[in-house]
């Protein structure tokens, strides 16, 4: 069972910027794994905010282009989300998710039911 730890939520204001990073760990190979980030505000379902597959290829939701960037350290088993010019509307806890490439869909990347791997989430605050 492949297990994630997210790490790097808190509290910022507006504008500012903040580095997520989610730890794999009980897998044998990081790197065949497509990965995302998922988010969710109270109240509001999961929604997807970014995306990357095995060779790199990232993908973001209109939310999150621009101002957020998505890449992976397979050596590290790591996976990062660079949040920059962070707004209130991004407050939610960020989750994120991982499934093998053997069954990854593309078409699917921002569907919470299409991951078979979670991490616990963190949560991140903006302030106006």
């Amino acid at each position: 069972q492949v297990q994630l730890v997210e790490s790097g939520g808190g509290s910022v204001q507006a504008g500012g910027p903040l580095r997520l990073s989610c730890t794999a760990s009980a897998v044998l190979s990081f790197g065949t794994y497509c990965m995302a980030w998922f988010r969710q505000a109270p109240g509001k379902e999961r929604e997807g905010v970014a995306a990357i597959d095995t060779a790199g290829t990232t993908s973001y939701t209109d939310s999150a282009k621009g101002r957020f960037t998505i890449s992976r350290d397979n050596s590290g088993n790591t996976l990062y989300l660079q949040m920059n010019g962070l707004k209130p509307e991004d407050t939610a806890t960020y989750y994120c998710a991982a499934k093998h490439r053997v069954s990854f869909q593309w078409p699917n990347r921002f569907k919470p039911s299409h991951y078979n791997y979670w991490g616990q989430g963190t949560q991140v605050t903006v302030s106006s």
